[in-house]
């Protein structure tokens, strides 16, 4: 028993002196005075800001597009024969200028027969000129003035005016009418074996050189105009439907160090399914100082149209596609805008109630609530001026 009182004593009296130093300890911190603590500040973002006021804004549309000519055909022969060369060689790039001989096919077969009808004519009209003095002495002389303008070497003249029903019956049953349009065809087709440049251009393709044979309506070449040139630029049915035909337009080169004036000349009725874009054609002329060549890509600035209760900020304000900060109560929230329209650096917008305070420049890592202050609204302090004393001057 004594064994058990005297471990009862030793814990009793140990958590006696536990407690007594844990209370002497609280009344000694209690006596301790507080630190002094300077109150937080509140951390403030300057921002640069703008009220937001709508008005009318002139917006010019810029967008690039391909060059292309106005005019590609194939040239096809209308006659079959060897390939002879011209002044214009007939290969891929060479130049030429409208009315230029481009080609000519073998005519010297086609010539010696067009001379052998011309020959036939002429010895079938002498053989009628006496009948037609004694039974037609009204045209005697136009028929002999006919005959004696007749050239073999040159196109056939007119043929003489017929009111009389006899005489074109009797001319049609010698063969005399049926020879002359036989022989105006013939040189129309000797005409054709020459091949005559229909504008301004180059050869893009070619097909057959000189000294081949073709067949007629064999394709020799595909040809270009390249002194009037055309640009395709798409653009979006918005900025679209504010251009007009008619309208002038600036044209530039990617490194604008170029400029050519062009002319709006047509609008497809159409918009690509895939870019959903509707096509604007711009005819320029083609500056032999500053060449444009087909298939570049040049950038087309279209003249500006109005659009009504407006603002235009830069793009890097708006985040999230559609949204804006704002400042209310000195502190940010955000806006949902509408956008109207989008430029290079820049867009157009509505939306938001006009008088509203705008953020103009671009916040990181800020959140709704945040308290921030408008740059160039800091109030000064004021300082007191130092008074006059009264009664001195």
């Amino acid at each position: 028993m004594k064994k058990i009182d005297r471990r009862i004593v030793i814990v009793v009296a140990f958590i006696f002196i536990v407690g007594m130093a844990y209370g002497i300890m609280k009344f000694l911190i209690a006596q301790k005075e507080e630190p002094f603590r300077r109150p937080a500040q509140v951390a403030k973002r300057f921002v640069k800001a703008e009220e937001i006021k709508y008005g009318t804004i002139i917006s010019s549309v810029s967008a690039s597009g391909r060059v292309s000519s106005i005019s590609e055909i194939d040239i096809i022969s209308e006659a079959s024969g060897k390939i002879l060369t011209s002044n214009v060689p007939l290969k891929k790039g060479a130049e030429f200028s409208k009315g230029d001989v481009l080609f000519t096919i073998y005519p010297d077969e086609a010539i010696l027969a067009l001379k052998a009808k011309k020959s036939k004519f002429l010895n079938s009209l002498a053989n009628l000129l006496p009948d037609i003095k004694i039974d037609y002495p009204g045209y005697d002389i136009e028929f002999k003035e006919f005959f004696t303008s007749i050239d073999v070497n040159n196109k056939l003249p007119k043929f003489p005016e017929i009111n009389s029903e006899k005489l074109e019956i009797f001319l049609a049953s010698r063969n005399i009418i049926s020879d002359y349009y036989g022989i105006l065809k013939d040189e129309l087709q000797l005409s054709r074996h020459s091949v005559f440049a229909p504008f301004n251009g180059t050869f893009s393709e070619v097909y057959l050189e000189a000294g081949a044979y073709t067949n007629m309506g064999g394709r020799v070449a595909h040809a270009i105009q390249t002194d009037i040139l055309e640009l395709e630029v798409p653009l979006e049915k918005f900025d679209a439907e504010w251009v007009k035909i008619g309208d002038k337009v600036k044209v530039f080169s990617e490194s604008k160090n170029a400029k050519w004036q062009g002319i709006v000349v047509r609008k497809s009725r159409f918009v690509d399914p895939e870019t959903q874009s509707q096509a604007i054609f711009v005819r320029v002329n083609n500056d032999i100082k500053k060449p444009l060549l087909v298939g570049e890509y040049l950038t087309t600035t279209f003249p500006g149209h109005p659009i009504k209760k407006v603002m235009e900020v830069p793009r890097n304000v708006v985040f999230n596609s559609n949204e804006v900060f704002i400042v209310e109560e000195g502190k940010i929230h955000k806006e949902t805008i509408n956008i109207i329209k989008i430029n290079e650096k820049s867009l157009i917008f509505n939306g938001i109630e006009e008088g509203k305070i705008l953020v103009m420049q671009p916040l990181i890592n800020v959140l709704e609530g945040t308290i921030v202050e408008i740059q160039g609204d800091e109030k000064p302090k004021s300082k007191e001026g130092k008074k006059k004393p009264e009664g001195k001057e």
